[in-house]
C-alpha cells in the first residue's frame, strides 16, 4: 500500500540514494505538446539536498526536454525503483529550477556533489522543490541485476573543447522537440 511522507528522510533517503538509476518526467503546459520521461544515472549526480529539496546534475545529450518543461512551468516528477531488494517505487513530486552552466550561481550550486563523475560535460544543475513525497508496492517491477556504470557520456564530453559544448548546446539543445526555448 502507498504511503506520502511529509518529506525524505530515514530509510527513505537511504533508498533514494542507493539507486543507480531515476527518471525524470516533464510536460508543456496545455493539452498538446509531448510528455517527457528520461532516464538518468551515474553515481554521484544526485543528492537530497534537504528533506524537501533534490537535485541532480544535467550533462548535455540529445534533448531539452526537462529544461525546457521546467523553463516553461516548472513542472516535475523524479522516480526511482528498486530493481533489487524489496520491491519499492518512489515518487517526487514538485517544482524544478534549472542553473545552467553559464550562471554565475553554477559552480557553487556544482560543489554540492563532491563524488560526480568528471563535470566536464554538465550542461545545468537542476533543483527541484518537492510539494509530494510518495511510496508505492513496485511488485510489478522487475528484478535487474546491475552490472556497473557506463562511461560513454563521461568520455563523449571529456573530448570536447567548451567551445565545442557551447556549439552542440545551440545545435541539439536550444528547443524542445515542441519548440520551446531551452536556453
Amino acid at each position: 500500500m502507498g504511503k506520502v511522507y511529509p518529506e525524505i528522510s530515514g530509510r527513505l533517503r537511504d533508498f533514494i540514494e542507493a539507486q543507480p538509476i531515476f527518471f525524470v518526467a516533464s510536460a508543456p503546459s496545455g493539452p498538446d505538446g509531448h510528455v517527457n520521461v528520461s532516464p538518468k544515472g551515474m553515481r554521484g549526480t544526485f543528492v537530497v539536498v534537504d528533506p524537501l529539496t533534490v537535485a541532480w546534475l544535467d550533462y548535455h545529450g540529445s534533448g531539452a526536454e526537462t529544461i525546457a518543461h521546467l523553463r516553461e512551468n516548472g513542472r516535475i516528477t523524479v522516480m526511482f525503483c528498486a530493481f533489487t531488494g524489496p520491491p519499492k517505487v518512489v515518487r517526487l513530486h514538485g517544482r524544478g529550477v534549472v542553473t545552467p552552466l553559464t550562471d554565475p550561481g553554477f559552480a557553487s550550486l556544482l560543489a554540492g556533489f563532491p563524488d560526480a563523475p568528471d563535470p566536464h560535460a554538465v550542461r545545468s544543475v537542476i533543483n527541484v522543490t518537492l510539494d509530494r513525497v510518495s511510496d508505492a508496492c513496485g511488485y510489478a517491477v522487475p528484478l535487474m541485476d546491475y552490472r556497473g556504470e557506463r562511461d560513454l557520456l563521461i568520455e563523449w564530453g571529456a573530448h570536447r573543447t567548451e567551445e565545442d559544448l557551447a556549439a552542440y548546446r545551440g545545435r541539439k539543445n536550444a528547443t524542445s522537440i515542441d519548440g520551446l526555448p531551452a536556453c
